[in-house]
């Protein structure tokens, strides 16, 4: 009997049979490890100069001057020390301009034409202690603003190049000769207007100096701005006085005209990511990609630490945290680990390999770089470090502009090493895995090491990771005891500025506008707000015209007092304190808050500093300039008081403006002002000063 068959049936069983063979080969290919190639042999890619750290753009490290000694060398050694922690190996800082740049002003050494003064602001102080710690680091500077003279009346710094250019070159100068410091780079104006002339001319100054080591970068513009390295092939002059081009943001891409121009290419401001999990996955995709996508040798992250007020913009944008010095406590957050992944295994000098023989992507998402020492002592030409990365996340800072998501699997790799590597026998290996959705981060431990047989190893890269092979042998996970507990700033508080140093800062008081630094007169400490005009302002907070310092937490009660004194040469129109101020930096001329103006013949209530359409109440004062006179104001609930040298002018219900926030001091307008005896206290002390002062009344 002949077997009838149904010809379709069988083809629709060859076709499954076969799909499922190609599912099987697919899934084994996967599985397979994917053979990676690092050789010297065609040759080396681009130089390598480093990992950094922002300090400034700005006041982004005012709280860390006052930690106490010990947690203030913790957290030093955690960012600066070679082989413990982030092991930085550059610093920026901003060159002080009196303008506000982000998150406060940092002062400048020359407020005016006439005068300098090179013991003003924290930025010299923190770069000695990161050459304490590593006397290799190299050191960066950049103007944000200039004092208003430089501008001379205008808000551009390039009215007079030569006088722009002697300017930064005295604070090149002052590094030197007053604090032992080599500058090592120097930029042009940060996200401001540039100018090839300005370039030449500041090249020019330094050579004449004797700082013709201090090399020049252009022009640390944010986005995708690279003309700079496209005039350095135009016009021969301005390439001979810039060495470097730098753009912010990128998104790990530079424009083709700009790879092909040779001219190293630096990511000279980059992340700006809150510091958890997802901030640390950020920051290791960056400094690999930077260099994979744009060819970018240095990343220097925005900012260095997170130690300004919480309610002060892009808080915890740090590399770590430290905003409470009247606790002690700080953070070593992710971004310190991915940091060392880098820096603990390389120096600047070293090379990375090519794309293709030890730089690229992973096939299955992620990327690698390639760092070789050559003959670098101690590591000889078999000095190797590998680097990958498996970040799922992204994060709109790190895509900026050009950089999408992607999706990323576990994969198994082969590294193959050739060239001078070739005959490598073990690899040490230091990895790190991100933790995401409340997963608990692993971060930064050694492994075993792995023997390299013929050349190869494997090894396997799972999600959210980073996984650094090397031959250097130095890498460690510094760690100190815990830092005391977190806690809220307490009141009461008071400073009579009698423990300073002339000149400093005051140490809780966070500048956001205007200058103040200690003086002494008649053996009695105070701080002066030293400027005088409208600077050369980085944003919108400056041209307010008024100067305006804040201090402590969110507040919704609060008692403040101050002593003031207007000076009747280049004095401020008046003097103010405040209460529930609700923001700062370039957002500072419109905060709002409860504001209490003396004038010298009359106070003024208002909701706001700029006082435009926001006046509670006024009536009469009157005093001379010259005269010390204390100013006092107390808030609780829908209740504001104030007082008048501890006689009471104010006691009403207010019911617009925040609810909480800042206190403050500062002056009516940009103009020479002194402060004593600053307050801050409790609700019931308030409520009990302000008694006896009405009274007296």
């Amino acid at each position: 009997m002949e077997r009838f068959v149904d010809k379709s049936a069988i083809m629709t069983i060859r076709m499954l049979l076969l799909f499922a063979v190609l599912c099987v080969s697919v899934y084994q290919s996967k599985a397979d490890p994917y053979p990676i190639e690092f050789d010297d042999g065609p040759g080396l890619g681009r130089q390598f100069f480093g990992i950094g750290g922002l300090s400034g753009g700005g006041a982004t490290s005012k709280l860390l001057v006052n930690y106490p000694e010990k947690l203030r060398d913790q957290i030093l050694d955690y960012l600066f020390k070679p082989n413990f922690g982030a092991a930085l190996q550059m610093l920026k800082v901003e060159i002080g301009g009196d303008i506000q740049s982000t998150d406060g002003t940092e002062a400048s050494h020359m407020h005016n034409k006439w005068e300098e003064n090179y013991q003003r602001g924290y930025e010299w102080w923190l770069m000695k202690e990161a050459k304490k710690r590593n006397s290799n680091i190299k050191l960066y500077g950049l103007p944000w603003g200039f004092p208003g003279w430089i501008g001379e009346g205008t808000n551009n710094p390039y009215v007079n190049n030569t006088q722009t250019a002697d300017y930064v070159v005295r604070w090149v100068n002052a590094a030197k000769q007053v604090h032992g410091l080599t500058i090592d780079y120097l930029g042009l104006h940060n996200e401001g207007s540039w100018t090839p002339g300005y370039a030449k001319e500041l090249r020019r100054v330094l050579d004449v100096r004797g700082f013709s080591h201090t090399r020049i970068l252009a022009a640390d513009g944010c986005g995708y701005s690279w003309s700079p390295a496209t005039k350095r092939m135009q016009d021969p002059e301005f390439a001979k006085a810039v060495d470097f081009v730098g753009a912010h943001y990128t998104g790990s891409y530079s424009s083709p005209a700009a790879k092909a121009s040779g001219v190293p290419l630096w990511s000279s401001e980059d992340w700006s990511t809150f510091n958890d999990e997802v901030g640390g996955g950020c920051w290791a995709r960056l400094l690999n990609q930077n260099y994979v996508n744009g060819l970018m040798t240095s990343t220097i992250s925005w900012n260095l630490i997170a130690s300004y007020y919480e309610n002060l913009p892009y808080y915890r944008t740090g590399l770590m945290t430290a905003a409470e010095p009247w606790s002690g406590y700080y953070e070593v957050n992710t971004p310190i680990w991915v940091t060392a992944h880098t820096t603990q295994f390389t120096e600047p000098g070293w090379f990375y390999l090519k794309h293709g023989s030890g730089v690229g992507r992973l096939p299955l998402g992620g990327s690698y770089v390639a760092f070789t020492a050559q003959n670098y002592s101690p590591y000889g030409k078999k000095g190797l470090t590998i680097v990958f990365e498996t970040m799922t996340r992204n994060h709109s800072i790190c895509k900026r502009p050009h950089l999408p998501d992607y999706k990323v699997e576990t994969q198994q790799i082969t590294v193959v090493l050739k060239g001078m590597f070739a005959s490598l026998k073990e690899l040490m290996v230091w990895k790190s895995v991100i933790g995401f959705d409340g997963a608990a981060s692993r971060m930064f431990i050694q492994q075993d090491n792995v023997t390299v047989t013929d050349g190869k190893v494997t090894v396997g890269l799972g999600l959210d990771e980073v996984l650094t092979l090397t031959t250097v042998n130095t890498g460690f996970k510094g760690q100190y005891p815990d830092p005391p507990a977190s806690k809220s700033f307490v009141l009461p508080y008071s400073d009579d500025f009698e423990g300073y140093n002339l000149y400093e800062e005051p140490y809780n008081l966070a500048q956001q506008t205007g200058s103040f630094e200690v003086l002494s007169a008649s053996n009695n400490k105070f701080i002066r707000q030293m400027v005088l005009e409208e600077p050369v302002h980085w944003c919108a907070a400056d041209t307010a015209m008024r100067a305006i310092n804040v201090i402590g937490t969110n507040w919704t009660s609060v008692f403040v007092e101050v002593d003031f004194n207007i000076s009747p040469i280049n004095g401020s129109t008046g003097a103010f304190i405040a209460a529930r101020v609700d923001t700062g930096g370039c957002g500072a001329n419109k905060a709002q808050g409860v504001y209490l103006f003396a004038l010298p013949d009359k106070y003024i209530l208002s909701y706001a500093l700029n006082r435009t359409s926001s006046v509670i109440t006024q009536g009469p004062l009157s005093f001379k300039a010259g005269e010390w006179h204390k100013l006092s104001l107390f808030v609780q609930k829908d209740n504001v008081q104030g007082a008048f040298d501890g006689k009471g002018i104010i006691n009403m219900t207010v019911t617009k403006g925040p609810t909480a926030g800042f206190a403050a001091i500062g002056t009516d307008s940009y103009g020479l002002a002194d402060f004593d005896n600053l307050k801050l206290d409790t609700k019931p002390n308030g409520q009990k000063i302000m008694q006896e002062y009405f009274k007296s009344t």
